[in-house]
């Protein structure tokens, strides 16, 4: 009998742009872009994404959520056609917090799709396939809330990167989530959920919103909900070292969140040592908040 990763993994070759479009009938795509001090790699994205066949015929909107950037993130992501909106500008009145789930957070507020594909800001090797990639399971499978894209990533072994997942995630799954553990790379930032599910859902306001979002989508409907679709090829700048150690500190306070055993307050203070002619301490304040639902604050 097949399992979960039989029944659930997918290609992006699985269905052609036809079919999809037959698929969407009366949908609303938005595609969203999360982007901090991403003026590198950011308009190259949009364009891409809006001149691809997908993004001309298929997807309604595209969207860039600025969080605090100070280069020129938000004028280069709407000079290459993206309708910017800033983080903290959306709904000021609920305040505003750094970090990617934050921004993902606050497009519930602005994007108009019932169906919602999130990409990366930085990705340097990639294809447009991913968009129809990701929507192939939500489009043609109403039983599907949440899609998750995996993919190899240069270099020998297809491994370069992808730190945290092997070295926190992946381990945090075999022992809090096993349910979840036939998931290629449950942190791929490139991924597509309903609306009617996403603004449900408890939000970490940084880079534990993509392993959060899968636990909760999971204990509220089961893994039914999820499927997986394999993207090929992709590539993005990599984190420094010590700001995996930020990552990784955000992904233990949500899976400590949700088995009862948080931590006090909003932040974490996390310590560094940096080497050198002597060791210096680098002290850091990492925000492990989290928002409620979106559909509790409208």
């Amino acid at each position: 009998m097949a399992g979960w990763f039989e029944d659930n993994t997918h290609h992006w070759e699985d269905w052609s742009l036809d079919e999809l479009l037959v698929a969407k009938g009366e949908h609303r795509i938005s595609l969203v872009v999360p982007a901090r001090n991403e003026a590198a790699t950011v308009g190259d994205v949009v364009r891409r994404l809006r001149s691809s066949p997908a993004g001309q015929r298929l997807v309604d909107e595209v969207v860039v959520i600025d969080s605090d950037s100070t280069d020129a993130t938000a004028r280069v992501a709407s000079e290459a056609g993206a309708v910017v909106h800033a983080a903290a500008g959306i709904r000021p009145d609920l305040g505003s917090h750094p970090g990617k789930g934050e921004a993902m957070w606050k497009s519930l507020f602005v994007a108009t799709g019932d169906l919602i594909v999130f990409i990366d800001a930085d990705l340097t090797e990639w294809d447009e396939h991913f968009v129809p990639g990701l929507l192939g399971p939500l489009l043609t499978r109403p039983e599907v809330s949440l899609v998750k894209g995996f993919y190899r990533r240069p270099g020998e072994h297809g491994l370069d990167g992808g730190r945290v997942t092997e070295l926190v995630a992946r381990p945090l799954i075999a022992l809090l989530a096993p349910e979840l553990a036939d998931l290629v790379q449950p942190l791929a930032g490139e991924w597509a959920v309903r609306r009617s599910l996403f603004e449900t859902l408890s939000v970490p306001t940084g880079y534990a919103v993509e392993l959060a979002s899968l636990v909760d989508t999971v204990a509220g409907h089961g893994m039914s909900a999820l499927a997986q679709v394999d993207l090929g090829r992709r590539g993005h700048r990599h984190q420094d070292l010590l700001d995996l150690g930020v990552m990784a500190t955000q992904l233990l306070a949500a899976m400590a969140r949700r088995v009862g055993a948080e931590a006090e307050g909003e932040r974490v203070v996390l310590e560094q040592f940096v080497p050198g002619d002597r060791i210096t301490r680098d002290t850091r304040s990492v925000l492990v908040a989290e928002r409620p639902p979106a559909q509790e604050v409208r």
